[in-house]
């Protein structure tokens, strides 16, 4: 006696996003081999973080930058960008250490801003001072307002 199985004994359900699912968890296990150490260094956010502000006559930038050496930092600003680039080096523990955990990048790092309004550069002036660069930036005449009298 034939006997045919018209439904299955268990369901089958596929799901359009069966091969989605498959290529994260591949691409989760290619990142878990890769390492934290290998990912940090790839960038895991905006460096260095930065703060601008203004009042009427002035635009100031503040940026967290600690353990560089001033004279490893170059501040460029031109029309209504400002630039900040340059070298973070952190000192070896030995030659003979290993690392169980290494989260302070080091390397090149550049960053770049738009600013709200033109500014004279010839005036810009920049601190280093316990690891925050700070620079200020006069605005340019055009940029700054004006009080207009009214008349009657």
């Amino acid at each position: 006696m034939l006997v045919r199985r018209v439904w299955p004994s268990r369901p089958t359900f596929e799901s359009p996003f069966d091969d989605f699912d498959q290529l994260r968890h591949h691409l989760q296990r290619l990142f878990d081999a890769v390492g934290e150490s290998a990912l940090g260094r790839m960038g895991a956010g905006v460096f260095p973080p930065i703060n601008v502000t203004q009042d009427n006559s002035s635009i100031y930038v503040r940026a967290e930058i600690p353990g560089i050496d001033p004279k490893d930092l170059d501040v460029t600003a031109q029309g209504r960008r400002l630039s900040i680039s340059g070298k973070r080096a952190i000192p070896k523990e030995s030659n003979r250490a290993s690392y169980h955990r290494q989260e302070r990048a080091e390397g090149e790092f550049s960053r770049t801003v738009t600013l709200p309004t033109e500014v004279e550069t010839a005036s810009a002036d920049a601190r280093y001072n316990a690891g925050i660069l700070s620079v200020s930036l006069p605005k340019a005449e055009i940029a700054k307002a004006r009080q207009i009298q009214v008349k009657a």
